[in-house]
């Protein structure tokens, strides 16, 4: 069986095994040893080391070190993690976050749920559908549903249904930089397209190549592209218009008091009715029927920004392996990779 190098020399091991007859069933039985696992053929201290090592480095560079076949790195790595966080443990969820991450080509998405006081990796499945997430809700107790105060996540229908239907009880809170993106996406880009067909040549070069003067905030911009910025203001009205209430719109989740944010949501939308531009218009009448998880954010002041961080990492791990072909590996993966701390800021 394969040990530990001693310096750069190689070593194995030659063990004898020896076979024993059970006293009480008769039965011929095989001797263990206590420094290794049975059916194995490297040495317990062997195979922490290879498990470590994964833990910075691909399976490949892991193999191509110890002198082992991709395959044997990637089981010893696996069973490590099985260990480790193979075994989920719901107790004491209380804030959690949702959020979906594209990990392979034709719209395949993984959902992550994060416990926003640990930092922890709670639970990974397969798409980003209701079913998928009700997944996760059937592995609860009734009594670690009941501990769930808030989750946070986007506006999508599938996952706040989830959430509804598991923990009724429970706040759901938009978050800012979804429903941001979402405007960005559906008013920004749309009136700026529409904006540019109406214009002269003269009018459509000041446009072209304008996106991103009016998705980023003023401060983030460099000195000529404020100049820019100002000029295409103060020669359209309607980019002008989304300009400004985009940045009224973040303005509501700085709110604390529900009342104040209900009366600052119920003002942006009636300024968004006002502006004759029916694209942001429809955009307010989608955004007043999801008050309530706007208006949660005054007593839940969490957030999916540690999420879309930690989906960020995922893709890293990914393409450091050039994909998975074993989901439930990569899974365990994403999960060893951020076991948690309680040390951590819960937002």
């Amino acid at each position: 069986m394969r040990d530990l190098n001693l310096a750069h020399a190689r070593v194995d091991l030659v063990v004898p095994n020896r076979k024993l007859r059970c006293g009480n069933c008769r039965r011929v039985r095989t001797e263990g040893q206590s420094f290794v696992s049975p059916y194995r053929r490297h040495t317990l201290r062997f195979e922490r080391a290879v498990a470590d090592l994964c833990r910075h480095l691909p399976i490949k560079q892991v193999a191509d070190h110890f002198g082992l076949t991709w395959h044997a790195v990637k089981e010893i790595d696996k069973q490590r993690l099985e260990r480790e966080v193979g075994t989920p443990c719901y107790d004491g969820l209380r804030l959690l976050a949702v959020d979906e991450v594209a990990v392979h080509k034709g719209h395949t998405y993984l959902t992550t749920v994060l416990d926003l006081e640990t930092g922890r990796i709670v639970w990974v499945g397969k798409g980003r559908t209701e079913a998928t997430l009700a997944g996760f809700f059937d592995e609860l107790t009734q009594e670690q549903r009941q501990s769930i105060e808030a989750v946070a996540t986007d506006m999508a229908a599938g996952f706040r249904n989830a959430v509804e239907k598991a923990c009724p009880h429970a706040a759901l809170v938009y978050d800012l930089f979804h429903v941001v993106a979402k405007y960005s996406r559906e008013v920004v880009d749309v009136v700026r397209l529409q904006e540019a067909k109406k214009q002269d040549e003269a009018g459509r070069k000041l446009i072209k190549g304008s996106r991103y003067l009016l998705l980023k905030n003023a401060a983030n911009l460099p000195g000529s592209q404020r100049k820019r910025l100002r000029e295409l203001l103060a020669a359209n009205e309607n980019l002008n218009t989304i300009y400004v209430l985009k940045d009224q719109l973040k303005r509501i989740w700085t709110y604390r008091h529900p009342a104040w944010a209900r009366k600052a949501l119920d003002q942006w939308c009636a300024l968004a009715d006002a502006s004759g531009i029916p694209t942001l218009a429809t955009f307010a009448r989608n955004l007043r029927r999801h008050e309530k998880g706007i208006v949660s954010h005054c007593r839940y002041a969490i957030h999916t920004g540690r999420l879309e961080g930690i989906n960020n990492k995922i893709k890293v791990i990914k393409r450091q392996a050039y994909g998975f072909r074993d989901d439930a590996y990569f899974i365990l993966k994403i999960k060893g990779a951020f076991p948690g701390s309680l040390q951590l800021d819960p937002r």
